[in-house]
């Protein structure tokens, strides 16, 4: 066996085995911490990149934002990620996760992050209690006639919920949040 073979083997079966060590070692206010500031380094980058997207997520009953690691080899895919819902009335922080499944031919690694718009507490509230299983794809910039372009970059997932897709690039054109479950941290809640 040779040395480059060795250290990947070694590498391979470390990495998975060190990975809880590392989640156990920061403390659940640090690791609430790092999603909040995840989740207000994405609120900006969007609003640098759409500056009315401010007046919608500041005008709606909540908000929610995940980050998201994924990755797909060959047939299968997968991915998970952190996030936090915020009641704009209440100021009531929910944090959560999210996972999801992929199929298809190919092969990469993708880092994106979502911030979904919620109009109504009643919806926001469904989100965070009941959580959401997302199974379609969405490939279009929305815009309502009475807002008009309010909603620019975002699509829209169920009437009255709002989802905007950042990548490394930019806003993305075309959501791409098929196979997704969200649902509560229970270890940070």
């Amino acid at each position: 066996m040779n040395r480059r073979h060795t250290l990947a083997t070694l590498i391979a079966v470390a990495a998975p085995a060190m990975t809880p060590f590392a989640v156990i070692a920061a403390t659940k206010e640090e690791q609430r911490a790092e999603v909040r500031q995840t989740a207000q380094q994405t609120l900006e980058k969007l609003y640098a990149l759409q500056p009315a997207a401010r007046k919608v997520v500041e005008g709606a009953a909540g908000y929610a934002v995940f980050s998201n690691f994924g990755m797909k080899i060959l047939v299968a895919g997968g991915g998970s990620g952190d996030g936090l819902a915020v009641n704009r009335k209440t100021k009531a922080e929910t944090f959560m996760k999210m996972a999801e499944v992929q199929a298809g031919l190919g092969f990469g690694i993708k880092k994106f992050r979502l911030v979904f718009v919620f109009e109504s507490e009643k919806l926001l509230q469904g989100f965070v209690n009941s959580g959401w299983e997302l199974g379609a794809q969405a490939t279009a910039a929305a815009k309502l006639a009475d807002q008009g372009t309010a909603f620019a970059g975002a699509v829209s997932v169920q009437p009255g919920v709002w989802l905007y897709q950042l990548t490394g690039d930019g806003l993305a054109a075309e959501l791409t949040v098929k196979g997704t479950k969200y649902y509560k941290n229970g270890d940070l809640n």
